[in-house]
């Protein structure tokens, strides 16, 4: 089958990957499901650089149809990350933090962007009907988001800002918009998002000359944004970090402990909100796509979305 394979000389096309197999090596009651869309982020990107040191298929970003299983015959996105099922964690409903677990196209296990994949069936959902592909496959990215609203539980709804505002900043902002927050989005290229002032964000080309933010999120993608994060954060508030990246981070940490800063890693979430967001219409996603292309121009895609200013590439693989 077709498949994007990262190697040791980098990612290629390989037009004869074998098939997956469900050998018990990422648990029981695998499903199999043909891809339908894939999205390329920039966790894609610097795997590619090296980045958690991945061989096999790249991808986590989907919408595909069950092949197997429960949900065989309807479309479906799913969780990314595979847990043992027996530890702690796992007991616990937070299997995306098993010290076992295998990451889909990231961590021990094959990705999205090949004809066919397998994953865990409790970890898929069906799609509604009322949703697209194309929308569909930005539940991954909006459960990110959403991921910042559960690690803040009730903590008060006041001024934000996101640094970044490249695809996942922009889902960040819709996210805390829609959620009762104050949103300021800095980035470049912002007249590629100039259309989320009609939903609630301000747009600034630089971090406005105002107090301190009570919420801040780096979601700029550079080992520079944690510092100008770290700027912008009031004391006592909270800084939320959604980069990674490949390089190391050089910082000085004393304005975290002066300031009382609380910082909190936020990576994976729960794809229940997500779709409800995309669903009714409080996180717009269609603005966000810059580009498609068929599996079979891969390569040509993956280029496309590590240019600089480029918002999200999809793929097509049926």
């Amino acid at each position: 089958m077709l498949a994007f394979v990262m190697e040791a000389g980098g990612p290629r096309l390989e037009r004869e990957y074998a098939a997956p197999v469900a050998d018990g090596k990422l648990g029981q009651n695998l499903v199999r499901v043909r891809t339908l869309v894939a999205g390329i982020c920039n966790t894609d990107l610097e795997i590619a650089r090296g980045y958690m040191g991945f061989h096999g298929v790249l991808g986590h970003e989907f919408v595909g149809e069950a092949m197997t299983g429960a949900w065989a015959g309807r479309r479906v996105v799913g969780g990314i990350n595979f847990g043992c099922g027996c530890c702690h964690w796992c007991a616990s409903g937070l299997a995306r933090h098993c010290p076992s677990r295998s990451v889909l196209g990231i961590a021990g296990a094959d990705g999205v962007l090949a004809e066919e994949f397998l994953i865990p069936e409790q970890n898929l959902l069906a799609v509604p009907d009322s949703v697209s592909d194309e929308v569909a496959a930005f539940a991954e990215p909006v459960g990110a988001a959403c991921e910042i609203l559960e690690q803040l539980g009730a903590a008060p709804r006041g001024d934000a800002l996101v640094l970044g505002a490249g695809k996942l900043g922009a889902v960040v902002a819709q996210v805390l918009a829609s959620s009762g927050y104050r949103v300021d989005l800095v980035g470049r290229h912002l007249d590629r998002v100039g259309w989320l002032g009609e939903r609630g964000v301000r747009l600034a080309g630089a971090v406005p000359d105002r107090t301190g933010y009570a919420l801040v999120v780096e979601a700029t993608g550079t080992t520079d944004g944690l510092r100008i994060a770290i700027d912008c954060t009031r004391p006592r508030g909270h800084l939320v970090l959604k980069t990674t990246v490949a390089g190391a981070h050089q910082i000085d940490l004393a304005p975290i402990v002066i300031n009382e800063i609380t910082i909190v890693g936020s990576r994976c979430g729960q794809f229940e909100p997500a779709l409800a967001m995309l669903a009714d219409g409080r996180v717009s996603v269609a603005p966000l796509v810059d580009a498609r292309y068929a599996l079979e121009d891969v390569e040509t895609a993956f280029e496309h979305a590590g240019r600089r200013g480029v918002r999200k590439v999809l793929v097509r693989a049926s």
